[in-house]
């Protein structure tokens, strides 16, 4: 790809941002263009920000040369433009969609005003304006009802019981992270959260949010049971961001579709990011998004090698501060029938490792607390070699392979 080629970037999360300064490092400028007033950011921090562990210019990118502020309302294909919201456009020989996910809004009755905008009180949890609303708003004692017990709500839960609130966990599934943990690691996170404080509700559906005056005081159970709330909470999941992929006429799924050079169905088009879908897969998690963006700098930059073919994620979650609380998931954490499973568990001090081993590999694993081990397990279920059979499997828990 020549120096003068004009390859622009919508998006400016973790994948926009890392793919511009790879693209910036291999001599290719990028334009940028991002929609947020803040500097670019990590969205996977957010919850340290409502924490009130660490200011939001901490959890800053670097910001590369050219940074477009401003919110793209269409791509002509045609001539190769993206439209902006103030009129203006941009021209590209290359685009990228970066554009990211939205908030799971739950089919609430109540969760909308009649001019189609949240309650005051109910906040998504996912820009930093979401965070900056929800920190301006918590204070000690306020009442605060967190939607939903995946890994936004467990960390956006212990963020607010950290800050003094009296909180509430309302989760539909029968356990807490029930994608990533299996029942055993799920319980050590639920008494963590509720040696904080945090009430846990499980396999509870909520119906109704109930305002007054516009104002949230309530949220209801589909079996009739209220919660006061202060403040609401809406960590439902996320869904790919693909409007302007639809609208542009681009193949889209339930993200946009891409190919291992992360090209869309128009060849000037690429994707990367939690707005994509790769090989069947959406993954909104932010190692395989840093590896899309890896990818395709390369490509752009004139690697002809350059191929994406799927990232095998570990789900990482660190808990800092007070209580200290450190979990790693990868890979298949519930056995087959013929695996075979070692588990170490030390109730006193709160830690739990297992791994999943099917015909002399490793494909899963789960861990708390202590998590030394944890490099080296990754490595061994990334690279998907036979384990070395010199020695039991206890060894895979109990060496030191590094964090």
């Amino acid at each position: 790809m020549t120096s003068n080629t004009r390859v622009v970037v919508i998006g400016a999360g973790l994948a926009g941002v890392r793919l511009a300064r790879r693209l910036g490092e291999l001599g290719t400028p990028v334009t940028l263009v991002g929609e947020e007033e803040h500097r670019p950011y990590n969205r996977v921090l957010l919850a340290e920000v409502l924490a009130g562990r660490y200011g939001p210019d901490v959890i800053a990118l670097p910001t590369p040369a050219e940074l477009v502020r401003g919110r793209v309302t269409g791509i002509d294909r045609e001539v190769r433009a993206v439209h902006l919201a103030d009129g203006s456009k941009i021209a590209y020989d290359t685009l990228v969609l970066a554009t990211g996910s939205n908030p799971v809004l739950p089919p609430l009755r109540g969760l909308f005003t009649e001019t189609h905008e949240l309650p005051a009180g109910v906040h998504a949890f996912r820009t930093m304006d979401d965070c900056l609303g929800l920190s301006e708003a918590v204070r000690p004692g306020v009442r605060a009802v967190v939607i939903g017990g995946g890994l936004l709500g467990v960390s956006a839960a212990r963020a607010l019981a950290q800050r003094g609130a009296q909180v509430v966990l309302a989760q539909q599934a029968e356990r807490l992270m029930e994608h990533q943990l299996d029942p055993t690691a799920s319980k050590l996170v639920r008494r963590h959260l509720q040696d904080l404080g945090v009430e846990i509700h499980t396999e509870c559906r909520v119906r109704d949010v109930r305002c007054v005056g516009g104002v949230v005081r309530s949220v209801e159970m589909a079996d009739g049971y209220a919660l006061d709330a202060d403040l609401v909470v809406l960590a439902c999941g996320v869904h790919p961001r693909v409007g302007l992929a639809q609208d542009a006429g681009l193949a889209v799924h339930k993200g946009v579709l891409v190919d291992d050079e992360l090209r869309t169905s128009d060849p000037h088009i690429r994707a990367i990011g939690d707005c994509v879908q790769h090989a069947g897969t959406v993954y909104g998690l932010a190692a395989p998004a840093l590896e899309q963006a890896e990818v395709l700098a390369e490509s752009l930059a004139g690697d002809p090698n350059a191929r994406y073919t799927g990232t095998r994620s570990l789900t990482r979650l660190t808990l800092a501060g007070e209580g200290f609380f450190d979990l790693a998931a990868f890979g298949e954490t519930e056995p087959r029938p013929g695996d075979d499973v070692v588990q170490l568990a030390d109730a006193t001090r709160g830690t739990y490792r297992k791994v999943v081993v099917r015909d002399d590999r490793l494909v899963g694993g789960v861990l708390v607390g202590e998590l030394g081990t944890v490099g080296a397990l990754a490595r061994a279920w990334e690279g998907a070699e036979p384990l070395p059979d010199d020695g039991p499997l206890l060894h895979l828990l109990t060496n030191d392979g590094g964090s």
